[in-house]
């Protein structure tokens, strides 16, 4: 393998920012990377000394960083902008590939690091217009954040002055490559590359597939609006959840134009997964909350989060603390790239988020004046001309790798769609997209500003003035005692019924949005009256909500119900919380989907066994599932039996989904065995399928090849004696030990080259499906940061990250935190005042930047 081959590999391998969307399989790093030879050998750890000194450019004045034992730097400055230009300087020399990585991915330029291999990425960030709407936004910025992130990437550069060609990460040395210096609008590419990750919304898609194969009245109901089990982020006052359940329409004749949506979002997203159930795609989650004093064992508001999202070493958070006398005190988790603390807290409020899962992306069917190259698109009646850009891909040499015209109108990117089987586009048409990423927002600022807060509605008033894109649940606590959650990011109001589950007549602006949600109708509460707070990505309002504000809105989205039952019920039952019950929470292993669930297949058993199943299998399958207490602890030996139940259940229940031409094709089932089942077109979510549990004689328990009517118990009693069967073969005998659930269930963090010496994988996690720390798969995502804080007097708090602060595979600190983090601890973070304030034991070193 060549160096260019093996930066490709690098690159398309990679996980988290860099290939979130996998575009093949491509050769390992190997033997190149084996740690015990080459470069590896010499490859010396980032360290800093007791007191190390460099002058650098551009600094106003003196800062002191204090690094404490888990090597967080801790920033003192007498300016924030020399703050933000020493987290730079910090960030570069932890992370330095993973920020040239990131800047090249963001920017659709990882061709100049990987050659044409890297080309399919490239283009999709381009094509989709990200880094002209992050021009966009730099053209457009205030003064103020500008100044912001020209000290930070002058902090970067500073850092690369400094390095010779033995000094830099062993990435670059093993590619013969350079970072390139860095500039201010990465910035704004890796906030971009954060939107693409999360303000995508697939229930349209997954209901557009549904109405090509049973009809659009029974798919709007397999994928609906509005979740069938109502535990909202927005409290309606229930004090439990409450069941929205009707019978589903049966299965009607195909809808052949349903699939031109589908069409649409494949034009543009070339890389969404398909045909998995929603539960199965919901690993991008996330959970927090929030206990008022009153419910509180300290008398303090208490928060908690922790964002669900693609694991990798080095991780996607880095953990600083920025003190500015007088003027900022913030301690949390950035992205390496990004000025400033994302989610963290500074001495008066504390904050973290969820994602919201709304639809925020639209398509437009354009008429132009050429079916191959156009230049105009009509509107009203009127040509107007289409904005033309030429995109040039080149290798580091400057080589040019391919060029594109890229096309946009009012709305966004325009493309062609090529025409498809089965009336999914009848005719190649051309298609411009409208996405709330590509438009104007002050993502940067508003953070910056709410590091300031000094009130959970100061907090969320700061964030709801700039913030835009990727819409997120931000949830606060302050030191007054105050608890508030807002669903803050931008609304757009669609004319109609404003659903966006269509493509709209792009010929005439009366399609366009007529504007924004305006924020006191965004989903929000403040100081509710139960004393606590929940997001986890769950419906965000009860509609049905006698008096509900908001219930005229459309908030058609992505949503499960299950983690928000579980937290919800942990804190109804707890009147005295407390900050270690809040860590054990984000660890509970308990599930509220499996409480749903089992009980059905053990009434089902105790009826007897249908036609065709064997007494003796279904009796002993339900005497195992039975002594199951129905959590996901690492050392059960039944949670194996019930997931594959529900994977059989799943499987019967909704073969009027599968392909009509239906073939077996090599896969992988939920334990990372070879399977062949065929792949479904498309499969609802375990809320719907607890939906129709309600209904026994439901047509959808039918199952089509078989010469019987089957109703609800025979398939819940046939997909149990199913499971124990699969599970015999697969594993043994249920007590021999191979069904215990840590030889089953993993994390992995993979190195971002993919290379196995520089990742962590097959950890046994507590945990499952739709639990609070959710597993599926293959177990690439988790809680990617989990944070605990106690808002008293003086601010305490705790938080770990599987990783550590250094991007250096032979640094101690590279994966240090990863042996507690799978013990669902948390380590205490220490936020000290000054630079003197930190015990000796707790300080590792320090470096003091002066100005040159």
């Amino acid at each position: 393998m060549n160096r260019r081959t093996a930066a490709a590999a690098l690159l398309l391998g990679a996980g988290g920012f860099v290939a979130s969307r996998p575009v093949g399989r491509v050769p390992a790093l190997g033997p190149l990377l084996d740690p015990a030879h080459g470069v590896w050998a010499a490859a010396p750890p980032a360290a800093v000394g007791a007191h190390d000194t460099l002058a650098i450019a551009a600094l106003g004045a003196t800062v002191r960083i204090v690094y404490d034992r888990r090597q967080v730097p801790h920033i003192f400055a007498a300016t924030e902008l020399d703050a933000y230009r020493a987290l730079g300087y910090t960030v570069a020399r932890d992370r330095l590939f993973q920020l040239e990585i990131q800047a090249l991915a963001s920017s659709g330029r990882l061709t100049e690091f990987a050659g044409p291999a890297a080309l399919p990425l490239d283009r999709e960030m381009r094509r989709l217009g990200l880094p002209r709407a992050a021009e966009a936004k730099l053209r457009a910025m205030a003064p103020a954040q500008r100044a912001m992130l020209d000290a930070y990437a002058g902090g970067v550069n500073a850092y690369l002055a400094t390095l010779g060609g033995g000094d830099l990460p062993i990435e670059f040395r093993l590619t013969n490559t350079r970072p390139a210096p860095w500039r201010a609008i990465d910035a704004l590419h890796v906030m971009n590359r954060m939107g693409y990750t999360l303000a995508f919304q697939a229930r349209e898609v997954d209901r557009a597939a549904a109405a090509a194969r049973v009809g659009a009245t029974a798919a709007a109901a397999l994928f609906p609006d509005q979740e069938p089990i109502v535990e909202p982020i927005q409290p309606n006052g229930a004090g439990a959840p409450r069941d929205d359940f009707a019978p589903l329409p049966a299965p009607a004749a195909p809808d052949p134009g349903a699939l031109r949506l589908a069409s649409a979002y494949a034009t543009f997203f070339s890389g969404r997964p398909a045909g998995t159930a929603p539960d199965e795609r919901a690993h991008l989650a996330s959970n927090n909350w929030a206990v008022a004093p009153a419910r509180s064992a300290t008398g303090h508001a208490l928060l908690a989060g922790d964002p669900h999202l693609e694991l990798t070493l080095p991780s996607i958070w880095y953990e600083a603390h920025l003190v500015v006398p007088g003027a900022l005190d913030v301690y949390g988790v950035t992205i390496p790239g990004v000025p400033g603390i994302v989610i963290g807290f500074n001495r008066d409020v504390a904050w973290t988020f969820t994602n919201t899962g709304v639809d925020v992306v639209d398509f437009y069917a354009e008429e132009v004046d050429d079916p191959v190259h156009p230049t105009r698109y009509r509107l009203d009646g009127a040509w107007v001309p289409l904005e033309r850009r030429v995109e040039a891909y080149r290798t580091a040499t400057g080589a040019l790798v391919a060029a594109d015209t890229l096309r946009f109108t009012h709305r966004g990117p325009l493309r062609r769609e090529p025409g498809g089987p089965n009336g999914a586009a009848a005719a190649p048409r051309w298609l411009s997209m409208r996405w709330t990423v590509l438009e104007p927002g002050d993502e940067l600022g508003a953070f910056r500003e709410a590091a300031h807060a000094t009130t959970a509605r100061v907090f969320l008033d700061a964030m709801a003035r700039g913030y835009r894109a990727p819409a997120q649940n931000m949830l606060a606590a302050d030191r007054g005692g105050t608890i508030a959650i807002r669903s803050t990011g931008r609304y757009p109001i669609r004319p109609g019924d404003g659903s966006g589950d269509v493509v709209r007549d792009g010929r005439t602006r009366a399609s366009d949005w007529t504007g924004d949600l305006p924020v006191d109708r965004y989903p929000q509460a403040l100081a509710p009256a139960q004393g606590y707070l929940a997001s986890a990505n769950q419906q965000p309002v009860d509609t049905h909500a006698a008096g509900s504000p908001n219930a005229r809105d459309f908030w058609g989205g992505s949503y499960d119900p299950w983690r928000a039952l579980r937290i919800n019920a942990l804190l109804r039952a707890d009147a005295r919380v407390t900050s270690d019950a809040m860590r054990r929470m984000q660890a509970d292993p308990g599930s509220a989907r499996a409480d749903r669930f089992v009980p059905y297949f053990l009434h089902a058993a105790a009826r007897g066994a249908p036609a065709g199943v064997d007494a003796h299998t279904l009796a002993d399958a339900a005497r195992l599932l039975g002594g199951w207490d129905r959590r996901y602890t690492r050392d059960n030996t039944r949670a194996v039996l019930f997931e594959w139940a529900m994977r059989e259940l799943s499987i019967r229940t909704w073969d009027e989904l599968d392909p009509p031409d239906a073939r077996p094709a090599p896969g992988i089932d939920p334990f990372g065995h070879p399977s062949t089942r065929p792949p479904r077109v498309v499969t609802p979510s375990a809320a719907v399928l607890a939906e129709l549990l309600a209904d026994s004689m439901s047509v959808w328990w039918d199952e089509r090849a078989t010469p019987v009517r089957e109703t609800r118990d025979d398939v819940l009693a046939q997909s149990l004696a199913a499971a124990l069967d699969s599970c015999r073969v697969r594993y043994g005998a249920p007590d021999a030990g191979g069904w215990t659930w840590r030889r089953l269930r993993h994390a992995n963090i993979r190195h971002l080259g993919r290379v196995p010496a520089f990742g962590a994988l097959d950890l046994p996690v507590p945990s499952g499906p739709n639990t609070l720390w959710p597993s599926t798969g293959e177990g690439n995502a988790g809680p990617s940061w989990r944070m605990v804080v106690d808002l008293g007097d003086s601010v305490r708090a705790w938080g770990i990250y599987p990783g550590g602060q250094s991007g250096n595979p032979l640094d101690p600190g590279y994966r240090d935190r990863i042996p507690r983090w799978l013990a669902g601890e948390l380590d205490p973070l220490l936020v000290p005042r000054t630079p003197t304030s930190l015990a000796a034991r707790d300080v590792a070193g320090t470096l003091t930047l002066v100005p040159r």
